[in-house]
């Protein structure tokens, strides 16, 4: 791929990892890193901020290639996973969807219509294991679970419209498996595999080299392998 690569939520743990090493690769127009702190400034919470960084790009980057969200919400001095039922807040679901879920379909929204269509383009989404409705046999973490399945049904509706709308182009949802970010340090246990940011980024760019419309509407693990919805 050439163009121009775009990373949302730049300056988190995975998302500036993926920033470096995209810039590392060296095959890349341009690429550009797009978060709140960045100019301009991106609040994926916000449709006018999406909107408005969607038409900054459509003026820099008519060659737009590949665009990864990498935002994410699990916990804060606020609010933790929780652990049972009777510990749902309204307040933590509706942050955790705002974040997880329609930040991204605001992403959609405004960039999927910008992707090129003079050759293959790749839009993916950061989503999460434990949001795969299949594999959940633990409970628990009930709104980052939901946030995130609702996450992957949006971006499987997402891939259907664009198979019709730009056929070069694929949508998919990846899940990076646990990374040593402030994210899931706290939730990391003994025995379980904690990759690196770098080395988190290296995976799943190499996942994404091998995306194309045959995979679009597909949930992939850090090692390319399909995760069950």
């Amino acid at each position: 791929m050439s163009g121009t690569a775009v990373v949302l939520g730049a300056t988190g743990g995975i998302g500036g990892a993926l920033l470096a090493a995209l810039e590392g690769e060296g095959r890349w127009r341009r690429v550009i890193g797009l978060s709140r702190r960045g100019e301009p400034a991106l609040d994926i919470t916000e449709e006018a901020s999406v909107a408005a960084a969607a038409a900054w790009l459509g003026r820099e980057a008519p060659d737009l290639a590949l665009v990864i969200v990498a935002t994410g919400f699990l916990h804060d001095a606020r609010f933790q996973p929780e652990k049972a039922m009777r510990q749902l807040d309204p307040a933590q679901l509706a942050h955790s969807f705002a974040v997880n879920a329609i930040g991204p379909a605001l992403a959609m929204k405004h960039l999927l219509p910008r992707l090129r269509r003079d050759g293959p383009a790749v839009f993916a989404a950061l989503s999460a294991r434990v949001g795969s409705i299949g594999d959940n046999r633990l409970g628990g973490w009930w709104s980052y679970r939901a946030s995130k399945a609702a996450l992957n049904q949006l971006i499987r509706t997402a891939a259907v419209e664009m198979g019709r709308a730009n056929p070069r182009a694929a949508v998919v949802a990846l899940h990076p498996g646990t990374v040593d970010t402030g994210l899931s340090a706290p939730f990391s246990k003994a025995g379980l595999e904690v990759q690196r940011p770098e080395a988190a980024a290296r995976r799943l760019l190499d996942v994404l080299a091998g995306i194309g419309p045959e995979q679009s509407g597909g949930f992939f693990d850090h090692q390319g392998r399909p995760v069950p919805w």
